[in-house]
C-alpha cells in the first residue's frame, strides 16, 4: 500500500508529508484548496508529463516521493521480474522535477521513465476525474474485458500478437515480391552484377586489418629502418658501442672472479647480459633489413585497400558485412531465378500463418466470450448496488472481417436503465454522472481480479447526490475492505465512510499562498462533514447532522464487516 506521500515545491505546495493508512482514505477540502494538486503530484511521481509552470514560483526544483509497503506475494513476484527488490519491505518511487528535465529513482537508483511507469502499474491504479469518459470509446470496452480475463488469456494474447507479426512479415515479403517480368529481369541483372563484383574481390575476413597494418608499415618503413640502424650502431657497430664495452667489462671481472665468490656471481650475470645483447643485435639487424620496402609493394597494398574500401562504401562497413550482404543477394537471386516456386511458397506460408493466427484468435475469442458472461453478471450486480435498480447490462461481441494484433473481436457495452427499454450502446444512453458510477462498478469488479493494492479515485462522486451518494459510499467501503482506497470527494456521505480522513486547506502568509494537508480527529471530522453539508455556515444543527452521519457510517461498516466474515 501507499504508506507515505512527500511533496515539495509544486504549485501551491511548499512542503507536505501525508501518512496514509489501510482501508478508505478520504481527502476533502474547499474548491481550489489543492486536492487535485496532491493527486497530480502522485501522477508526476509515477511518470506523468510536467511543465515548468507546475513548479512553485521561485523554486528551482520540485520533488515528489512515494513510499509503498509491499506484502502481496504476487506484487513481489512482478517487481522481481522488473528487477526491483523492496528494501525492508519498502519500494520508494521519487522524481525530481527541474526546468526542462526530470530525474526518476526507485529505491534511490536512477531509472528510465518506462521502468518507473511499469513499476507504478504494479503498485497503484489511478482513476482520474474524467476517466469515466473513456467508456465512450468501444476500443476501451475490449480492454476492460481483457483486464478481467487476463489470467486466462495472457498467453493467448502474446500468441496472437506473435502470430500477427509473423503473418504480416510473410505478407510484406509477398507484396514486395509481386513484380512483372521486366522488373524481375532488371532486379536479377542488378543482383548478379553486385554478387559478381564481390566474388571477384575474393575477400577474406580480417584482410582489411592486415592490409591497413601493412600499409602503415610500408609508409613509415624508411623512418623505421633509420631508427633501427641508429640503434644497431650504438649497440654493436660504432666505436665504444654497448657490445664492445660489455666485452671489456666481462674481461675485467674474469681476471678477478677467482678471488671472491661475489665477483663470480656478478661475472655470470654480466655474461648472461652479453648473451642477451647478442640475441638483441641479431634480431635488430633482421628487423632493419625487413624495413626495406619497394614502390611496387606500396602500390599493390594501396590498390587492394582502395578496392576493399570501395566495396565497404557500397555493401557494408566491415568485410563481414559485405559477405553477409553477398549471401543475402545470392538468396534473392535463387528466388528470382525460380520465381514461380518462390511465389507459391510465399502464398503457402501466408496461408499457414493466417490459419494459425485465426485459430489462436478463435481460442482467444472463445475464452473472452465466456469470461465476458461472468463480467457482465458481476457488473450488473455492482450497478444495482449503486442505485441502478432496473438496469440491464450486456457485453456484445462482433467478429471483425480481418484479424488484428488483438484478435478478431470488437466489444461494446450495452445498457438499459429503465424497465421495458431495450439495451442500447452505453455511449448513447448514459450521462456523465451515470458514466462515473458505471466506471466505479467496473473498477470494483476488476479490483477483485487485480493484484494492485492501492486505488485512487478523483471525485468519483461527480453528478450524484442523495441515496445514490450513500450507495456509492457503501461500495467504496466494501472496496476498502480488500484494497487501500484514496478518494477525493465533495460529498458528506462518502466522507463519513472514511477509515482515515484528511482535509486539504489553503492559507495565505506574508503574501504567499500555501496548501497543507491535515489528518482529522473525530471532532475535526464532524466539523468538516458539517461544512460539506451546510457550507460555510456551521451550526449546532449541521454538527448534529454530521455526528449522525458518522454514527450511521460506523453502523454500515460494522454490518459490512460481519457480512464479509
Amino acid at each position: 500500500m501507499l504508506q507515505r506521500l512527500y511533496v515539495k515545491n509544486l504549485a501551491l505546495i511548499d512542503e507536505i508529508e501525508v501518512e496514509l493508512k489501510d482501508g478508505l482514505n478520504i481527502l476533502t477540502g474547499e474548491t481550489g484548496a489543492g486536492k487535485s494538486i496532491i493527486l497530480g503530484s502522485v501522477n508526476l511521481a509515477l511518470g506523468a508529463r510536467y511543465s515548468k509552470d507546475m513548479l512553485r514560483k521561485g523554486a528551482e526544483y520540485g520533488f515528489v516521493e512515494l513510499y509503498f509497503q509491499i506484502e502481496n506475494t504476487k506484487q513481489l513476484h512482478r517487481l522481481k521480474e522488473l528487477d526491483v527488490y523492496p528494501e525492508d519491505g519498502m519500494v520508494v518511487l521519487s522524481r525530481r522535477l527541474m526546468e526542462g528535465r526530470s530525474v526518476s529513482r526507485i529505491n534511490g537508483e536512477t531509472v528510465t521513465m518506462s521502468l518507473l511507469k511499469e513499476v507504478a502499474s504494479v503498485l497503484i491504479d489511478i482513476h482520474g476525474q474524467h476517466e469515466h469518459q473513456s467508456l465512450l470509446y468501444k476500443k476501451n470496452h475490449l480492454a476492460i474485458v481483457d483486464a478481467f480475463a487476463k489470467d486466462e488469456i495472457s498467453e493467448l494474447k502474446k500468441m496472437i500478437t506473435e502470430n500477427y507479426r509473423e503473418y504480416r512479415s510473410w505478407m510484406k515479403e509477398l507484396e514486395e515480391a509481386d513484380q512483372d517480368e521486366a522488373s524481375r529481369a532488371k532486379e536479377l541483372s542488378f543482383l548478379q552484377f553486385e554478387t559478381e563484383e564481390i566474388e571477384k574481390a575474393e575477400l577474406r575476413e580480417g584482410e582489411d586489418v592486415e592490409l591497413e597494418t601493412a600499409y602503415r608499415f610500408i609508409v613509415n618503413s624508411k623512418k623505421l629502418a633509420d631508427g633501427a640502424a641508429e640503434a644497431y650502431a650504438f649497440t654493436s657497430q660504432e666505436e665504444g658501442n654497448a657490445s664492445e664495452s660489455l666485452s671489456r667489462a666481462i674481461r675485467a671481472l674474469g681476471e678477478i672472479r677467482d678471488y671472491d665468490d661475489t665477483v663470480q656471481g656478478l661475472f655470470d650475470q654480466l655474461s648472461e647480459i652479453d648473451s642477451l645483447l647478442n640475441d638483441f643485435n641479431r634480431d635488430l639487424s633482421e628487423y632493419r633489413d625487413s624495413c626495406e620496402c619497394s614502390e611496387e609493394e606500396l602500390y599493390e597494398t594501396e590498390q587492394r585497400l582502395n578496392e576493399i574500401n570501395h566495396l565497404k562504401l557500397k555493401y557494408g562497413s566491415q568485410i563481414s558485412d559485405i559477405l553477409s550482404y553477398y549471401d543475402e543477394q545470392q538468396e534473392k537471386i535463387k528466388k528470382l531465378e525460380d520465381y514461380e516456386n518462390y511465389i507459391r511458397s510465399l502464398n503457402e506460408n501466408c496461408q499457414k500463418a493466417k490459419e494459425k493466427m485465426e485459430k489462436t484468435a478463435g481460442k482467444l475469442s472463445e475464452i473472452r466470450r465466456k469470461q465476458a458472461k461472468t463480467l457482465e453478471k458481476s457488473i450488473r450486480e455492482s450497478l444495482k448496488e449503486l442505485n441502478f435498480a432496473d438496469v440491464k447490462f450486456e457485453i456484445q461481441f462482433r467478429t471483425l472481417d480481418a484479424c488484428t494484433p488483438a484478435g478478431m473481436d470488437e466489444v461494446e457495452f450495452m445498457i438499459s436503465m429503465n424497465p421495458g427499454q431495450p439495451v442500447r450502446p452505453l455511449t448513447n444512453v448514459a450521462s456523465g454522472g451515470e458514466l462515473s458510477r458505471i466506471m466505479l462498478a467496473i473498477k470494483t469488479v476488476l479490483a477483485d481480479k487485480d493484484d494492485t493494492e492501492t486505488l485512487i479515485f478523483d471525485e468519483i462522486d461527480s453528478g450524484i447526490s442523495g441515496r445514490t451518494a450513500q450507495m456509492v459510499s457503501e461500495k467504496m467501503n466494501l472496496l476498502g475492505r480488500t484494497h487501500q482506497i484514496i478518494c477525493i470527494t465533495h460529498l458528506p456521505q462518502i466522507a463519513a465512510m472514511a477509515d482515515t480522513e484528511f482535509t486539504v486547506e489553503k492559507r495565505v502568509e506574508n503574501g504567499r499562498t500555501y496548501t497543507s494537508v491535515l489528518r482529522l480527529d473525530i471532532a475535526g471530522r464532524r466539523q468538516e462533514l458539517a461544512r460539506l453539508t451546510g457550507g460555510s455556515m456551521i451550526t449546532e444543527t449541521t454538527l448534529a447532522g454530521a455526528a449522525e452521519l458518522l454514527r450511521l457510517a460506523e453502523q454500515t461498516k460494522k454490518g459490512a464487516s460481519h457480512e464479509s466474515t
